[in-house]
């Protein structure tokens, strides 16, 4: 089977991710990718993929769009728990647990690819290096949750929007969804409330005074960061947990 080049460029984001994390084989490349281009799904914005109680069976492998992964209350306040981006997993390992304990949701049209339990577990036994970027992308969600706990623990509204956009950004640059100092922003206020546990109005000030500082902009869907710098320095942010700057040759 061969790829063309639309088929690869689909299929970028989650291989320049995984590889950021674990140099990858050749050979788990190929594999991945044809696996990946067999379990291609579309869905459209404001769509649950699967929800908190729901059995796992495969994995989802974001192309492209924006997902959250959310928890909701009775009362129906809901608190965005992390943000999925293209080339990220939802999960790699989920479907050992009986089932989910969260729900997962787009926050715009995605495509995304689906994987068959069976089909992974092979996957990963043929391949070292697949298996241990999956894992090494499992450790990083677990150190992105700690952070979120940080963040919403002890960081001021300030440091926590500040810090979400900083991780925003260094998360997508691995996957070359950065241009120079800007990269999408397609989420609502209401999203980046729910995600630092701002109410909306304590969001919409921290945004203006992030502006009035000269640190961002934010505008058309977009986000500029001015001085990325001052912005970390604002945060509190040091990205050694994204584990995103590991280097190293392919590995057999």
């Amino acid at each position: 089977m061969s790829l063309s080049i639309a088929d690869r460029s689909l299929l970028d984001p989650a291989i320049r991710r995984l590889n950021a994390l674990r140099p990858l084989s050749s050979e788990a490349r190929a594999s991945l990718e044809y696996a990946m281009l067999e379990g291609v799904q579309h869905a459209g914005a404001n769509e649950d993929l699967i929800s908190e109680g729901d059995p796992v069976d495969s994995v989802r492998i974001v192309l492209s769009g924006w997902l959250c992964r959310y928890k909701m209350l009775e009362d129906g306040r809901r608190q965005i728990v992390n943000f999925i981006f293209p080339g990220e997993s939802c999960d790699a390992h989920v479907f050992l647990l009986s089932t989910m304990d969260h729900t997962i949701g787009t926050l715009t049209p995605v495509v995304y690819a689906e994987v068959k339990r069976a089909r992974f577990d092979s996957l990963l036994a043929a391949n070292r290096s697949l298996a241990e970027a999956f894992l090494c992308e499992t450790l990083v969600n677990n150190a992105v949750q700690r952070e979120w706990a940080v963040n919403l623990g002890r960081r001021v509204a300030l440091e926590r929007v500040a810090h979400l956009f900083c991780e925003i950004f260094e998360r997508l640059r691995p996957v070359g969804m950065v241009d120079g100092n800007s990269c999408a922003m397609p989420v609502t206020q209401t999203d980046l409330a729910d995600a630092t546990g701002l109410s909306v109005v304590h969001l919409n000030r921290t945004l203006q005074e992030l502006r009035a500082s000269g640190l961002i902009v934010l505008r058309d869907r977009t986000l500029v960061i001015k001085d990325l710098d001052a912005l970390k320095d604002v945060a509190l942010f040091s990205p050694g947990y994204l584990q995103v700057y590991r280097g190293g040759r392919e590995r057999g």
